[in-house]
């Protein structure tokens, strides 16, 4: 029977090996280990998978195609629902989504969802490149701000509607969080992010870097002189949070959000490249999520003794499964139950070690997690020359500031329902903008919603 096959094991880089550089940690499958996985897959009636994809991927449709040797149907499948196999493969939590719900999970191993759309995803971009019909423009124009998941997946969808779509990127390059805060050890950018792009601009989407929404243009410029029937809002959230504790201003005391775009929008990594980027001998992150675990295993890369400092235990750390398990593989320190309350520094304003207090869980908070409570006169120092705060990130307020009707919430969010419809009218928002910093499939999933209302409320003539 299907479901007794055992799950198909992913080759990976040696933790040893991989921990000294920026190559991709996982191989992936070939074509015999993809389609043994995918005989695995049950075909259920009702598939939970499907439901629990934040884009509805017809999930049983493809990996049937693709256990039946047929790579384009299983590709064009999954291209229905999603414009980005090949990156959402590799950093979608699937454990908590498709492969979540899988049924053959309850009692074992659920298929390996993520790892056989990647595979197809990557098949796709090396032997199948989409070919484009040209798509009869409809005469509309919209706006994109952001070139981040929820950026590109409604250009995407416009685009094949008929819309003449331009997104506007701040940055240099094109790809938002993509690019600037996912390592080149989980997400290649050459490889596959810019492939991926590619395939939008073979969709006519164009696409200008460099232009800060706020400053360069604004949504009032956008729609009252270069015409553009409505405006979607993908900028992400880039603006991160701090403790507020003593010492956080001494060198050496940066936003993993800072951090990450240093060692990969700007190649830090890369010794061809002059980018100034400061690890020491010892580095301490702060956080429990995905980007503290990219940023403690990015530091370790670059030469640092590295530890991650949590304030709830290992079963709460909201960081994937597999992200935590490949950070142990390459030796980084878990130190948990502990939280900062002083960040140390010495007389010429360098940090040399962070205070910390140990914890113990309480009763459940508002998030249904066990709320950390301080132990009393348990205060320790560990000795660090950098400490990286990986706490979260908001909105950048410009835009909002800068765009009379549209209403932010009190972490500095847009205000938007489930279509993406803000308060002004015309302009629609999506993904971390909206959400603050969440995943990239729910903010695809967020970027496609508003494409449909875009393109309802165009039709229905605004």
């Amino acid at each position: 029977m299907a479901n007794r096959i055992p799950r198909v094991p992913v080759r990976e880089q040696d933790p040893a090996i991989r921990a000294t550089n920026f190559e991709e940690v996982c191989y992936g499958y070939n074509l015999e280990e993809a389609t043994l996985e995918a005989s695995r897959c049950l075909h259920c009636k009702k598939p939970r998978c499907v439901a629990a994809c934040p884009v509805g991927i017809n999930i049983p449709g493809f990996i049937a195609a693709l256990h039946e040797g047929d790579l384009r149907g299983a590709a064009d499948i999954i291209a229905n629902d999603s414009s980005l196999p090949s990156i959402c493969g590799r950093v979608c939590p699937q454990e908590s989504q498709c492969e979540g719900s899988c049924v053959l999970g309850v009692k074992g191993e659920p298929v390996a969802i993520g790892k056989l759309e990647r595979f197809v995803g990557d098949w796709k971009l090396d032997n199948a490149p989409e070919t484009v019909e040209e798509i009869p423009h409809n005469g509309k124009k919209v706006a994109i701000i952001g070139s981040g998941p929820s950026g590109l997946a409604c250009a995407s969808d416009l685009a094949k509607a008929g819309y003449e779509v331009k997104i506007f990127e701040a940055l240099h390059k094109v790809g938002g969080v993509l690019v600037y805060g996912i390592p080149e050890f989980r997400l290649p950018k050459d490889k596959i992010v810019a492939r991926e792009i590619d395939s939008l601009r073979r969709l006519g989407v164009e696409i200008e870097t460099d232009v800060i929404a706020g400053r360069t243009v604004t949504i009032d410029s956008l729609m009252n002189e270069e015409g553009y029937d409505a405006v979607f809002i993908g900028s992400g959230a880039g603006l991160p949070r701090f403790m507020g504790i003593p010492g956080e201003n001494y060198n050496g005391v940066v936003s993993a959000n800072e951090f990450l775009t240093r060692a990969n929008l700007m190649h830090a990594y890369d010794g061809e490249y002059d980018t100034p980027i400061y690890v020491g001998q010892r580095v301490v992150v702060v956080g429990g999520g995905n980007v503290a675990m990219d940023a403690v295993r990015t530091a370790k890369r670059l030469g640092a003794n590295a530890t991650i400092v949590y304030r709830r235990s290992e079963k709460e750390l909201p960081a994937r499964q597999e992200e935590v398990h490949h950070a142990k593989e390459e030796g980084i320190e878990f130190k948990m139950l502990n939280n900062p309350v002083e960040v140390i520094g010495d007389e010429k304003g360098w940090v040399k070690a962070v205070r910390c207090i140990r914890m113990e869980l309480g009763e459940p908070d508002a998030s249904g997690r066990r709320r950390p409570v301080e132990v009393e006169g348990s205060e320790f120092e560990i000795p660090c020359d950098v400490v990286i705060m990986a706490l979260g990130t908001s909105p950048n307020p410009l835009i909002a500031a800068t765009t009379d009707g549209l209403e932010t919430d009190r972490r500095g969010c847009i205000v938007a329902n489930e279509e993406g419809v803000t308060t002004r009218k015309g302009v629609f928002a999506g993904g971390d903008a909206v959400t603050g910093a969440a995943t990239v499939i729910l903010a695809m999933g967020a970027g496609r919603k508003a494409a449909k209302a875009i393109d309802q409320y165009i039709k229905e003539g605004k």
